[in-house]
């Protein structure tokens, strides 16, 4: 890379961190009563540290000095009294730094979480879930002490500086410019460090989201894991991320230690000229100890807040690209929206209309090709097919989980482009075969689909799938708490819940997307009726590879390579003697 490649580089990251900054410290707007108060109490603890010294020199060279220890008793207690001040205002000032810094914190974790519950699929599904969430936590917990520190650390510590100085020269100029000699050594030391630091930390915040991605996954996998006794590659692989997450850290943090050194170095420099001055060029005698000792401790004072304004940087540096990350995802677009002319849908009769339809996840493979049809509403369509056909396409699309590049797609006669996204969900009900249950009560995981569904309704909709009867045999009924993900119970039986979710919603479009394949014929076969009986006169799609469950659909579609291929009724296919016909015999020839 070129010399002026790097300096491009540095600066694009240097006006990124300026703007993440810029944005993070915004929301310290919203507190601006409170964060007022901070700054008066701090401005009070600078003006008591500052008067420390002068007291310490008074105290030296004029009481001391004359054996007026009367005096010195009553500036000992003017002392005593401030500095008990100082310290109840410290507190004072911590406590309200906190109380504004974690409510900046719930804001900020509150809007990234309602924003990503807006994104698309696309977004979820080229990220694993433990990186997602380790922006929601670790990275949000990572910027509680910039938040804090940037106003209890950044304007006192630059107000004090600033005194001090001024107090320095205006006592002795020739002692302060000895003291401060020191200033171009450390500036070069934090420059050099500077532009290598951030670089080192943002690969550090990501080896984090690799490890944490992957014990969330490992975590879930632990059945399959164990069942194929694969702990040992496992292991290996985590041993391998927790090397790259070691190494990362301590890449990073040696660099970062160095700060101290230099300031450090900087500050006894600093000391050295100041008393070499002080005694060989000033000849400052016994008689101005006191301006020593006050000299001495505003020399302390000044390098005090640089270190830390040092670790304070030490922190932005560690933690901003935490912030980068988390204004990255909240830039992040949903590709599904509703524009600004949307309408709501009305209540619905059914019918679905593919016009011309084409649609590609990547630029590169179309998944459905020109794709036609009209479903007539309260019809049950059975569509089935290859893997990879297009199948479960066809009814994300219906839902606008994505959006279609070609033609168009109506439900009674509305554009689902221009009717709300929540108006159009609304209205359909959808059933999966991975089916996820909520930590929480039976009642509470039915209700979802219906949250003002009343105790009767979400007793009918278990009755009507045949989910009553184990409902009614587990300890506390309805009232009964699930474990995550539905532990405990069998799959047939989290399936049977996710149908009486579903159910109680009451849609009007139907989307049961291989719903009954953990499911034993014997229940299916109840379930089927209860689908029969409720779903009367409303438009149904399933996706089943069982073609015993699609046979009294009023139209089979069969997809193949993005198209239908062949349309018609399981009677009517057989006769074709197609492709129905070929996936029909493949299951039953041996029956």
């Amino acid at each position: 890379m070129s010399v002026n490649a790097i300096r491009d580089d540095e600066h694009m990251q240097s006006v990124s961190k300026k703007a993440t900054l810029t944005r993070l410290f915004r929301y310290l707007l919203a507190y601006k009563g409170p964060i007022v108060s901070v700054i008066i109490i701090m401005l009070l603890t600078v003006a008591i540290s500052i008067i420390n010294p002068l007291i310490l020199e008074r105290a030296v060279d004029v009481h001391i000095a004359n054996n007026d220890f009367e005096r010195l008793l009553k500036l000992g207690m003017f002392a005593v009294s401030i500095n008990i001040i100082f310290v109840i205002l410290v507190k004072l000032r911590m406590y309200l730094m906190a109380k504004i810094s974690n409510h900046v914190l719930l804001t900020i974790r509150q809007e990234l979480y309602s924003h990503i519950q807006k994104l698309s699929f696309n977004f979820f599904d080229s990220r694993p879930t433990g990186k997602i969430l380790a922006r929601i936590i670790g990275d949000v917990n990572s910027l509680k002490d910039v938040l804090s520190n940037s106003v209890t650390t950044l304007i006192p510590d630059f107000v004090t500086i600033l005194a001090v100085v001024t107090i320095m020269i205006a006592k002795n100029w020739r002692l302060a410019m000895a003291s401060l000699i020191s200033l171009p050594i450390m500036a070069l030391g934090m420059w050099y460090i500077e532009t290598r630091s951030h670089r080192r930390w943002q690969i550090h915040r990501k080896k984090s989201s690799n490890l944490n991605a992957f014990i969330h996954e490992d975590l879930s996998g632990m059945r399959i894991i164990q069942s194929f006794t694969a702990e040992d590659e496992t292991e290996e692989d985590f041993d391998q991320l927790l090397k790259e997450h070691r190494d990362s850290f301590m890449h990073a943090v040696i660099l970062n230690d160095a700060f101290g050194s230099v300031i450090d170095i900087s500050w006894g420099i600093g000391i050295i000229c100041m008393y070499y001055t002080a005694i060989k060029i000033l000849r400052i005698g016994s008689d101005n100890v006191g301006t020593l000792i006050a000299f001495a401790t505003y020399i302390s004072m000044f390098w005090r807040p640089i270190m830390n304004l040092s670790n304070f940087y030490n922190q932005l540096i560690t933690n901003i690209s935490g912030a980068e990350r988390i204004f990255d995802i909240m830039d992040t677009k949903p590709d599904i929206t509703d524009s600004e002319t949307v309408i709501e849908l009305p209540e619905i009769k059914g019918e679905v209309v593919f016009d011309h339809v084409s649609f590609s996840y990547d630029e590169d493979t179309k998944v459905l090709n020109d794709v036609s049809f009209r479903i007539n509403a309260g019809e049950t369509i059975a569509l089935v097919g290859p893997t990879g056909a297009g199948k479960t396409t066809i009814v994300n699309l219906i839902s606008r989980f994505y959006d279609i590049q070609e033609g168009t797609i109506t439900i009674d006669g509305y554009d689902v482009k221009d009717v709300s996204i929540e108006s159009l969900r609304k209205q359909m009900g959808i059933m999966t075969q991975d089916n996820f249950l909520f930590s929480g009560t039976i009642k509470d995981n039915i209700r979802y689909g219906k949250l003002d569904a009343t105790d009767e309704e979400i007793i009918a909709a278990a009755k009507a799938v045949n989910a009553h009867d184990f409902i009614m045999k587990m300890e506390k009924g309805y009232d009964t708490e699930l474990k995550e993900r539905g532990a405990g119970l069998s799959i047939g039986q989290r399936q049977l819940l996710a149908f009486a979710r579903t159910m109680v919603s009451m849609p009007k479009i139907l989307i049961l997307d291989e719903a009954t394949s953990s499911i034993d014929t014997h229940t299916e076969l109840l379930v089927q009726q209860g689908i029969e009986a409720l779903l009367k006169g409303r438009t149904s799609f399933v996706i089943a590879h069982r073609l015993s469950t699609i046979r009294k659909a009023d139209r089979i579609f069969v997809i193949d390579d993005g198209k239908i291929k062949e349309e018609g009724s399981s009677d009517e296919l057989l006769a074709k003697k197609g492709l129905y016909y070929n996936l029909y015999m493949a299951q039953f020839k041996n029956l």
